[in-house]
């Protein structure tokens, strides 16, 4: 069995060898290449201080470098390298430098929250590494692999034509790796196309495909060109870790309304609730539910938890329903500082809302959580509704020479002044487009910050999102603005107080 082993950490090593080898010598961007797949990591995880991780075949310490940033040292990371013992690349006391020439090996006895490693599986030893990951995880544990895309066709004919040098690698394709991570007890198991942004590049074809990415990586059967796959599997099922965030902004403790439209959303405004206040408790001034006419019980469920929690302000609606009605009725209630706005989906995505208070303490009038950015993620992310929302940006992009990426999505933190200079007109969706494109077109700073997208699952429910139905929303919301700004050469004007194009009807519990 020892021998196995080092037959396979010895396979291991010489594909940890030859990834830096090309890493240093091939990557134009192996630094911000490696930063974004860090990136991808953190959004995947949802990574909480002071969670665990393993970083297998960690090699030069690049990617653990990236690793260290992204998680804010927060994180202990132990690195995990085949190749044979040298001195530990960089020195840090959130790193632990392991070598091993077996598994567990020296990691015998000790179980991790996440495991993550790069080019790591091979058709020779694939079912021993994915075992031994399995076996190094806590239950609940997840592990995320960035590995060649087999499927590429441009790697293919660069291995028939041995450019590059000697390549000793043994790809296995989807179905295989499906197959074994299934048999081995791996649950959740997601593998999507990653990464454009591969060689032979010019460096004006690198910044297009860098931009165009997400979209690539999401278009059917273009997807297959993908440099690279990310997959992501998990051991078991445990409850959401609820470590509290650290409140590092003394100007936004307490200050912070929550305004969450709500509608037919039983299903989950209680634990996006109880996780929300978890882990962000110190910056909580008020959660605003705004229920909006739902048919199921989603009034019961606001109407207990506001009984429960004093810190809970909720709003029933009348009709006409609306989730553009929901919101400024919302903003309306709202009596924070700041005014952060999203959606009852959002229970996974909570602890990215540290990134929007790091730019709100920095002087951001205006945070949005951009799903666009070359550091998010999407999951299953509708296609339609990729080149939709692109689409849109790029026409308004064009309409008000602003450079953005996303300023669609609901989640954005606000400063109460911005709140109160909005003029809503929309009642559904395309309000979204209202509360992106109004303060900027006013002069209010805006940030965007990188956030995953992940479709809902099951046990979510339903979004009442249909592109059909709310796109025209989204055009008017373009001419209006337009005409108001003669094409952006003219600033949008302040106003002293909130005011709407719509009357809503609302009672306060």
């Amino acid at each position: 069995m020892r021998n196995g082993g080092l037959q396979n950490c010895q396979l291991l090593a010489a594909r940890e060898e030859f990834r830096d080898n090309y890493g240093q010598r091939r990557d134009p961007i192996q630094t911000e290449r490696l930063l974004w797949r860090a990136h991808s990591f953190r959004h995947l995880t949802h990574l909480l201080p002071g969670q665990s991780i393993l970083a297998l075949g960690a090699g030069r310490g690049h990617f653990v470098s990236a690793l260290l940033a992204v998680s804010r040292g927060e994180n202990p990371i132990t690195a995990l390298r085949f190749l044979p013992a040298a001195p530990p690349p960089f020195e840090s006391a959130a790193v632990e430098w392991v070598d091993a020439d077996d598994l567990p090996g020296p990691l015998e006895g000790r179980q991790f929250q996440f495991v993550v490693g790069r080019d790591l599986l091979d058709r020779r030893n694939c079912a021993w590494v994915l075992q031994k990951i399995f076996d190094l995880l806590e239950v609940g544990g997840q592990v995320i692999l960035f590995e060649s895309n087999p499927w590429n066709v441009v790697l293919k004919l660069r291995r028939a034509l041995a450019l590059g040098g000697s390549d000793p690698r043994k790809l296995l394709n989807r179905p295989q790796i499906y197959e074994l991570i299934s048999d081995i007890g791996f649950i959740k198991t997601t593998i999507i196309y990653n990464d454009f942004v591969y060689s032979p590049l010019s460096r004006r074809l690198i910044w297009f495909l860098r931009n165009a990415s997400i979209l690539l990586e999401n278009m059917p059967g273009v997807q297959t060109l993908a440099g690279s796959i990310l997959i992501s599997c998990q051991k078991g099922v445990a409850p959401l870790s609820t470590v509290p965030i650290p409140c590092e902004h003394e100007c936004l403790k307490n200050a912070v309304s929550v305004v969450i439209p709500c509608h037919n959303e039983e299903m989950n405004i209680e634990r996006l609730v109880r996780r929300l206040h978890d882990l962000y408790a110190p910056y909580l001034h008020e959660i605003v539910l705004v229920e909006d006419n739902s048919t199921d019980d989603t009034a019961l469920v606001i109407h207990n938890l506001a009984a429960e929690m004093p810190f809970i302000k909720p709003v029933f609606r009348r009709p006409p329903g609306g989730v553009g009605r929901a919101l400024m009725d919302g903003y309306r209630a709202a009596t924070g500082q700041y005014v952060l706005s999203m959606d009852c989906d959002f229970t996974l995505l909570l602890p990215e809302l540290r990134d929007l208070f790091d730019a709100a303490a920095l002087g951001a009038d205006v945070v949005v959580g951009s799903r666009f950015s070359r550091h998010s993620v999407l999951l299953n992310y509708p296609f339609p509704k990729i080149l939709a929302n692109r689409g849109f940006h790029v026409l308004a992009q064009l309409a008000f020479h602003r450079s953005f990426r996303d300023l669609t999505n609901n989640l954005k933190l606000m400063r109460r002044e911005v709140v109160e200079n909005l003029r809503l007109c929309e009642p559904g969706f395309a309000v979204n487009a209202e509360t992106g494109l109004q303060p900027l077109l006013m002069g209010f700073s805006v940030k965007e910050v990188a956030i995953s997208w992940i479709n809902r699952a099951a046990d979510m429910g339903v979004s009442s999102f249909h592109l059909t139905k709310v796109g025209g929303g989204y055009w008017r919301v373009l001419a209006r603005l337009a005409a108001q700004t003669r094409f952006g050469f003219r600033r949008l004007p302040r106003m002293a107080q909130t005011s709407s194009c719509l009357e809503t009807d609302v009672a306060h519990s």
